[in-house]
C-alpha cells in the first residue's frame, strides 16, 4: 500500500466544538504521521497486524474508543501495533486512510487495509473485532491465531448448553461475569444462552401469526424478533425492534429499546445491518 496522491475523502469534524487548548497525551501506541506510516507500520503489518483508530480530543466517543484500545493493546502484550491518528493534527494521514469521521479504526494486515468501525463500541465488541483481526491475520501468515482460553465456568456453562441446561449455563456464564465483568465471551455467552431460554418454548409459526395480527402487544413483537434473530434473519429482527421504539411510548417503548440493544450485542459489531440498525434507532428516539 501507498499513500493516494488524493488523499480522498474528508474527515468531518464540522459537528464538533473546537480544539481543547491543550491536546491529550495518548498513554498508548504509535502516533501515527504520514511519514512513520509509511516508513514504519506498513512493512510492520507484514510481520504482525496494526490497528490504527483516529480520534480527535472534541469528540468523547473516540476518546473512549482509543482508552478501550490502550487497555486491550497493553493485555495482548505485542501481539498486534495500535497506532493513533489525531484527526486534527494529521488529517492528511486520515484523509488516506479514508476516514470521514471520529472515532474510526482500519486494520492493516500485509499492508493491505482492513475497515473496522465508525462508532464508539462498548470493550466486549472490540475485544471481539480485534481478536477477528488476528485470526484473519494469522491466516494470511501475519502473526499467530490467538490463544482461546477457557474459564472453568464457561467450560461448565457449555457443558450445560450441550445438554439442553440452560438455566445452569446461565447460572455459570453469570457466575463467570461477577469475577470478570468485562469478559466479552461470558457476556456473548449470557445473551445467547438467555436468548435459547425465552424462544425455548415458543412456537414459530404461531408466535409470527398472533404478532402480525396483534402489533399493539409489545410482548408478542419481543417473541417475534427473538425467533427472527435465532434464525439468522437478524435485519427483520432489528426493523422489528425499530418499529417498535417508534410505535410505543413511555415504559413499553423502553422495553422495546432495551431489548433491541441486547439483540444487538448478539451480532458482530462490524456487521452493516448492525450499523443501520443503530443508526435507524438514533433516528427513531430523537
Amino acid at each position: 500500500m501507498s499513500l493516494p496522491s488524493n488523499f480522498g475523502r474528508a474527515v468531518d469534524l464540522s459537528a464538533l466544538g473546537k480544539p481543547p487548548a491543550q491536546t491529550p497525551k495518548v498513554a498508548a501506541g504509535k502516533e501515527v504521521t504520514a511519514e512513520n506510516l509509511a516508513a514504519e507500520l506498513l512493512p510492520l503489518s507484514r510481520t504482525k497486524p496494526v490497528i490504527l483508530i483516529c480520534w480527535s480530543a472534541r469528540s468523547p466517543e473516540s476518546m473512549a474508543v482509543l482508552e478501550i484500545l490502550a487497555k486491550l493493546y497493553a493485555d495482548d502484550k505485542a501481539a498486534w501495533e495500535l497506532g493513533t491518528v489525531n484527526a486534527d493534527t494529521e488529517s492528511k494521514v486520515a484523509q488516506a486512510l479514508q476516514a470521514r469521521t471520529v472515532p474510526y479504526a482500519v486494520a492493516i494486515i500485509a499492508e493491505q487495509l482492513v475497515p473496522l468501525f465508525e462508532q464508539n463500541y462498548p470493550e466486549a465488541q472490540i475485544r471481539m473485532v480485534i481478536d477477528k483481526v488476528l485470526t484473519l491475520a494469522a491466516e494470511q501468515g501475519v502473526g499467530e491465531i490467538p490463544q482461546e482460553q477457557i474459564e472453568p465456568e464457561e467450560e461448565e456453562a457449555l457443558a450445560a448448553l450441550d445438554a439442553g441446561k440452560f438455566e445452569i449455563a446461565e447460572a455459570a456464564y453469570k457466575k463467570l461475569l461477577s469475577r470478570k465483568p468485562s469478559d466479552p465471551f461470558a457476556k456473548l455467552g449470557l445473551a445467547q444462552t438467555q436468548l435459547l431460554i425465552r424462544t425455548a418454548d415458543l412456537n414459530p409459526e404461531q408466535v409470527k401469526i398472533s404478532a402480525l395480527a396483534q402489533p399493539e402487544n409489545l410482548h408478542l413483537q419481543l417473541q417475534c424478533a427473538d425467533l427472527e434473530i435465532s434464525s439468522g434473519d437478524v435485519e427483520a429482527a432489528f426493523n422489528r425492534l425499530i418499529a417498535c421504539v417508534r410505535a410505543f411510548s413511555d415504559d413499553e417503548q423502553g422495553k422495546a429499546k432495551n431489548h433491541l440493544l441486547e439483540l444487538f450485542s448478539l451480532v458482530d459489531p462490524s456487521d452493516p445491518r448492525l450499523i443501520k440498525a443503530r443508526n435507524a434507532l438514533a433516528n427513531a428516539l430523537f
